[in-house]
């Protein structure tokens, strides 16, 4: 076993590896979320309906996550490792590592489209397989780092090796019910976005346009949203409240939205939608992750992101199916994306519930040090909350 630094070495190979884990994000997420393109043509090629091919992209999600299987083999990983490289610019890493995301669907969008046009549908789903391929050395970029707050040996059993006993811990699961019910409606645009903007009225090209317009949104917020919650002025759960219900509002005005009057429009008000709903989620996501290491300590954060996964993959597995049901019930997705804002509005407010996440009585005063890597958000023998300065700060009472 390597021997165990001192912290966080808050860059060094870190940056290495956040390349690799942004290489792996756009490799995974970024294709998942320009599939939708493809949905219309199996619809058509199988003749089933718009719920039976959402199950494609649905099942992809729920093994790459709760299943471990697949680009999960390689995200959970490559997040978890980044944490631990990672203290005072930890959450702006993992944004930056996210940020693989936007950028591969502002690629693969338009390419997509070409590809399907090209080749058809068959083609297209095996070049991106052969793109895919390239995970492989990013994983062999994840180089192990040794930290003093991990434990003394390693989990013996099943259960422990999986951190289930992180749910004894209140915090975390209120933190898991929230993430669970956002993501019933977070993965619903990665897979009828794109379609929703061709029941409106626009081309294909329109379509991906759309796509792209959200990716964009989407990198440039987390990077942004990564550095602001670096900061220390607003305490990272309140932060990931706040996100999430924009998210949900973002998506309301993407399901609200009028069709438009041909396919050589653009879309004016769907594109801003779009985009709006691109720089909410973009800012949620990097949260998610980042707020893990004060949930659970810098020890359980790799099983912590494993677990989070999963609990989005639960959502992740029903959403899209049930957001092409009402699609086929009622003729547009008008009904799924109000669905998809109402479960991403509650699991916002679930938030809530965690430390820190309310204004307290006094305001506290930004932390001037890094957190303590065995988790700032973890129950203290006290009756308040010590801030990351230590005690010698000034603290911030609770009503």
């Amino acid at each position: 076993m390597s021997p165990k630094t001192a912290g966080p070495p808050d860059g060094g190979w870190g940056w290495v590896v956040a390349a690799a884990a942004f290489s792996v994000n756009g490799l995974s997420y970024g294709v998942l979320r320009s599939l939708g393109l493809a949905l219309p043509d199996l619809a058509e090629h199988f003749d089933r309906s718009a719920q039976d091919t959402a199950w494609v992209s649905a099942l992809a999600l729920a093994v790459q996550q709760a299943a471990s299987c697949g680009w999960a083999l390689a995200f959970a990983p490559a997040l978890g490792t980044l944490s631990r490289y990672f203290s005072r610019r930890r959450v702006l890493a993992v944004g930056l590592a996210l940020t693989g995301n936007g950028a591969s669907s502002l690629l693969l969008a338009p390419a997509l489209q070409l590809l399907l046009d090209t080749f058809g549908w068959r083609g297209a789903l095996l070049l991106l397989g052969a793109v895919t391929f390239h995970l492989t050395p990013c994983g062999a970029l994840l180089r192990p780092l040794a930290l003093p707050g991990d434990p003394p040996a390693p989990p013996r059993g099943p259960l422990a090796a999986l951190g289930l006993g992180l749910f004894k811990r209140r915090a975390f699961s209120v933190f898991a019910l929230g993430t669970a019910l956002i993501g019933g409606g977070y993965f619903i645009p990665y897979v009828h976005l794109a379609p929703h903007a061709l029941d409106r009225g626009l081309g294909g090209y329109g379509a991906a346009l759309v796509v792209a317009v959200a990716a964009v949104g989407d990198a440039g917020a987390r990077l942004v949203c990564g550095w602001l919650a670096d900061q220390g002025w607003v305490p990272l759960p309140r932060l990931l409240a706040v996100f999430g219900a924009l998210t949900g509002l973002g998506l309301l005005a993407v399901g609200l939205v009028p069709s438009v009057g041909s396919d050589d429009s653009w879309g004016a008000s769907l594109l801003a939608a779009a985009g709006a709903y691109g720089l909410s989620a973009g800012s949620y996501a990097p949260l998610v992750f980042g707020v893990l290491p004060g949930l659970v300590g810098i020890g359980g954060v790799v099983q912590a992101t494993g677990l989070v996964m999963m609990l989005m993959s639960l959502g992740g597995l029903l959403g899209p199916p049930l957001s092409g049901f009402l699609r086929d019930e009622t003729g547009d997705f008008t009904a799924s994306f109000l669905m998809c804002s109402s479960f991403i509005l509650s699991g916002s407010f679930i938030y809530m519930g965690l430390p820190r996440a309310l204004p307290s009585c006094h305001p506290a005063s930004p932390p001037p040090t890094p957190p303590p890597e065995r988790g700032e958000l973890l129950p203290v023998p006290t009756v308040v909350l010590l801030p990351p300065g230590g005690p010698q700060s000034t603290v911030e009472a609770t009503c």
